[in-house]
């Protein structure tokens, strides 16, 4: 059997899992969807480990990821047509950030860096009607620019300042994976994420270059930061550096309505 034949045939396979589980519920059915949709956990995992500290064990997200797969497991209505990865990532995802939002790891030093940070951005941008540059982010800090890079790869590294931080707290839809596939979106959510996304989207728009480019690689490609080094020719760190100052911009425009 060729590899072209065997993938139709596995498709055909899982589709038939679904329709017996969604009709039966019992518990060997679910055991086996959940082994073949067990990859999604370990890919975001990794994904969202990407950010974090060296100390939070990947293999505890994964746990708090799998979660997350069973809950979509249940949840997931195959006769609407949507794609289920879409679907699981998004509560995968769900579930690991609610635990690392639970388990409060992030220093308050970090978090108070990161407010302090932010009402820089605010302020700046309300002055400026633009993203403000590294510099002039020192300068209203009075601190050297240096020391504001460092305070930055300290914030992107914690995953405090990330895409998914925007989302309303009722709704299991992550901005990374609205923008990248809106069509996965539950119907209950669909308007109020369309109109979610549409905002982000402009918000991005007017982002300068350099940044609109690792938001577009990091949400829409599924580019991790070192890849996205080599591509800017910068270093990981300096593009955690970016990223934390972009997500704080995206904050900040995305909850003003002077820049709707």
């Amino acid at each position: 059997m060729t590899e072209a034949t065997r993938e139709p045939d596995q498709q055909a396979e899982v589709n038939g899992l679904w329709e017996r589980f969604k009709a039966s519920g019992e518990d060997a059915l679910r055991e086996r969807l959940i082994l073949h949709y067990s990859p999604l956990v370990k890919y975001v995992a990794g994904r969202v480990g990407a950010g974090l500290p060296r100390s939070v064990d990947h293999n505890d997200l994964a746990s708090y990821g799998l979660f997350g797969l069973i809950d979509a497991i249940d949840k997931f209505e195959p006769d609407r047509g949507f794609k289920f990865e879409t679907y699981a990532i998004n509560r995968i995802k769900g579930a690991i950030l609610d635990e690392l939002r639970a388990l409060d790891w992030v220093p308050r030093s970090v978090r108070s860096r990161a407010r302090r940070i932010e009402t820089a951005i605010v302020d700046l941008e309300h002055r400026l009607q633009r993203s403000p540059t590294e510099e002039e982010m020192a300068a209203q800090l009075e601190m050297p620019i240096e020391e504001l890079r460092d305070a930055l790869a300290e914030i992107g590294r914690s995953g405090i300042a990330a895409l998914d931080e925007f989302v309303a707290s009722d709704s299991s839809t992550s901005m990374g994976e609205m923008l990248a596939d809106p069509t996965g979106i539950s119907p209950e959510f669909a308007f109020q994420a369309e109109e979610t996304r549409r905002g982000l989207v402009d918000a991005i728009n007017r982002l300068p270059p350099r940044e609109r480019l690792v938001v577009t690689l990091y949400y829409y490609e599924g580019m991790t930061l070192a890849e996205i080094g080599e591509v800017l020719g910068v270093t990981e760190s300096r593009v955690c550096q970016i990223h934390a100052k972009t997500m704080m911009s995206l904050r900040n425009r995305l909850g003003d309505p002077a820049w709707g």
